[in-house]
């Protein structure tokens, strides 16, 4: 029997290539827990990254690194990427909700997004009955889909989803720009809520500032099939290929629907970036405060604190 050390490296939700690892590992008969450190002996260790930016403290050398964060083309070897991940859910004992892809890829081809590039176009992956395996999740469950619309049997789960009456969080947005008049009207039937579950409320995305008319026209077939505007999130990227006027005529855009705008920096290191990310994201101030009286307060308390 081998020891062997995970690292979850960043991330806020349960890491599903290190669960499938686990699971490899469990069914050799091998003993399989979070790393403690390199102080203490493992024969083999793991580590998984999504995100660039996240510091790698250091790993040793032998740590075994994998994930999108370190290389956007890194897969598991076949061996594990075949294993069922919830055999493994004694690695997250507090995460209280199911969670997976009912699909994989992505029918678009974002120049800031490596999904496509990754797995292609959107296929089958689990069923909704096979993703509701944590036994702690109740009827709680967060699809990590990139295109849940560009699913094959989109408007199946739609209705399996309500059907079961699955409380469920569209983790990564679905795309307003594609959105028909039946899959709105499917949506809208379905129990949709935040990534807390705390309350109903699904997320979009407006990355490309000209996509305006789309986002529009997808907006009105949402209201028009019941939703209401202060359900819908939207992701807004900055800072890739827009102006800064760009970005306040999004935001204030759906301001004036009465939506919520979640800013995502494309650069987390650039001031402006930085400034404006804060400013939307915190409603409060957002709704009170105007830009241009946010940012010097703003410069004022980062020089302050270095």
């Amino acid at each position: 029997m081998k020891k062997i050390g995970l690292v979850h490296m960043d991330g806020k939700l349960p890491n599903l290539a290190l669960m499938q690892i686990a699971a490899y590992h469990k069914a050799l008969g091998d003993d399989v827990e979070h790393w403690t450190g390199p102080l203490f002996p493992y024969d083999k260790v793991y580590a998984s990254k999504i995100f660039e930016f996240t510091d790698c403290y250091d790993l040793p050398d032998y740590v075994i690194r994998g994930g999108t964060g370190f290389a956007w083309d890194s897969k598991l070897p076949e061996e594990m990427n075949s294993a069922n991940y919830n055999q493994a859910w004694f690695l997250y004992p507090d995460y209280k909700n199911h969670i997976g892809f009912s699909e994989r890829g992505c029918r678009l081809s974002c120049e800031f997004c490596v999904v496509p590039q990754k797995d292609g176009k959107p296929r089958v992956n689990l069923s909704i009955r096979d993703l509701l395996s944590n036994p702690k999740g109740e009827d709680r469950l967060v699809l990590l889909d990139d295109d849940f619309l560009g699913h094959p049997d989109c408007l199946d789960v739609f209705s399996e989803l309500a059907d079961r009456k699955i409380k469920v969080c569209f983790s990564q947005g679905l795309n307003i720009r594609t959105i028909t008049e039946t899959q709105a009207n499917a949506l809208a039937k379905v129990k949709f809520f935040n990534l807390q579950f705390k309350y109903p409320q699904v997320t979009f995305a407006w990355d490309i500032f000209k996509d305006k008319k789309l986002i529009e026209r997808g907006f009105k077939r949402c209201i028009d099939a019941g939703i209401k505007p202060w359900q819908m999130q939207f992701f807004v990227l900055i800072g890739f290929n827009s102006t800064p006027e760009e970005d306040r005529e999004r935001v204030e855009t759906l301001k004036s629907w009465e939506v919520d705008p979640f800013v995502m920096a494309y650069d987390k290191s650039d001031y402006y970036q930085n400034a404006f990310q804060r400013w939307v994201n915190h409603r409060a101030i957002f709704h009170s405060v105007p830009f241009e009286e946010y940012k010097p307060a703003y410069t004022k308390r980062k020089s302050m604190t270095g």
